[in-house]
């Protein structure tokens, strides 16, 4: 049962909530939706592009998804990316859209699709406006759109009866990326996992195409790729540059193309900046730790232009803490773990620190 959050009678966001997930028959979606809508949402279909009735709506409300009405997306992250279709450089709240792996038409791109009915509602990218740096691509008859002024008739019952904060968009929403690069995802995930601020952490691959955007091909390290993780994280609780100090504490930025005994470009340490500031800051960071000679060598770390990150197989994800037994994660991971927590105590989350008490 997905955790999402809806919006109560007094036309308030509130959540999480537990919805339950709308499966209906094919029979049953075509008596709910146009024939357009069914095309799109069931059959991951495609509008044309300048052709969808949301694309130039200027005004104030909230989109939500034409299959189940579980808000999406809110006009404050609409942003004209001259693409064609309606985009937005975030969601209305981090779990009410899901994200997959999409290897159709023999390209890979990731599928966003509705987490209460699994809607499809287009592809997200990598080349949107700041603070994310994202690119939410939908279509309109994906959507129904319900004016500022009118959102308390998107009441949803789940949210009546208990006491859930309210939460306005611009709370919710402040979420910016970070882009790392520093040998196995496995561990570096794992030592992002537990920071305050943090969200979301996905493992994978960066630097090289679409066609080699897989675990079989990057360990040959001829793809250009870098294993790497996402960093999706609140900037009002989390800096960016506390983020590269746990990143240059949790591997050995002095080791050219290699962390440990995993060796190649593959496990290269590289910081892929979204923008200027980024760039800045990691420039003012190494420049800073070779001054200090903290580390007994110099930094080589690589500063590389942001590309298309491509999601890691599924296995992949969390995956320390799902297999903590297994050999390299007790051996290599779970170290590098337990160092950033030793070493950075003040960005812990609480219930981490909880469970270690």
């Amino acid at each position: 049962m997905p955790q999402v959050h809806v919006f109560n009678a007094a036309g308030e966001l509130v959540g999480p909530v537990n919805s339950p997930r709308v499966e209906l028959s094919d029979a049953e979606w075509k008596s709910r939706l146009t024939p357009e809508q069914f095309r799109i949402l069931r059959q991951q279909g495609t509008e044309r592009a300048f052709c969808g009735t949301l694309l130039d709506n200027k005004q104030d409300g909230v989109y939500s998804c034409a299959g189940c009405d579980l808000p999406l997306f809110a006009s404050d992250h609409k942003f004209n990316s001259r693409t064609g279709w309606p985009s937005f450089f975030q969601p209305i709240a981090p779990h009410n859209v899901t994200e997959r792996v999409d290897n159709t038409h023999g390209m890979r791109r990731v599928e966003i699709n509705c987490a209460r009915c699994d809607g499809h509602l287009g592809h997200v990218f990598e080349d949107g406006p700041l603070p994310t740096g994202r690119r939410h691509c939908l279509n309109s008859e994906s959507l129904t759109f319900t004016p500022a002024d009118q959102l308390a008739s998107l009441a949803d019952p789940a949210a009546e009866g208990s006491d859930f904060e309210q939460l306005s968009s611009a709370e919710t929403m402040i979420v910016a990326q970070a882009i790392l690069a520093g040998g196995c995802f496995w561990c570096t995930e794992a030592a992002f996992e537990q920071l305050a601020g943090v969200t979301d952490v996905e493992s994978g691959y960066i630097g090289g195409g679409a066609d080699t955007a897989n675990y079989k091909a990057v360990c040959t390290g001829t793809t250009g790729h870098a294993e790497a993780i996402r960093v999706s994280y609140d900037p009002t609780v989390i800096s960016y540059e506390k983020l590269l100090d746990v990143f240059f504490d949790a591997h050995d930025p002095t080791e050219l193309n290699r962390q440990g005994a995993d060796i190649g470009t593959q496990y290269r340490s590289a910081i892929f900046l979204r923008d200027e500031h980024q760039r800045e800051t990691a420039e003012k960071k190494i420049a800073e730790l070779n001054a200090s000679r903290r580390f007994p060598k110099r930094i080589v770390t690589t500063l590389e232009p942001l590309t298309a990150f491509y999601p890691a197989e599924e296995y992949h994800q969390d995956y320390a803490r799902q297999n903590p037994g297994q050999p390299y994660i007790a051996g290599v991971s779970t170290p590098k773990v337990c160092k950033i927590r030793e070493k950075h105590p003040d960005l812990i989350r609480k219930d981490v620190k909880a469970i270690d008490a």
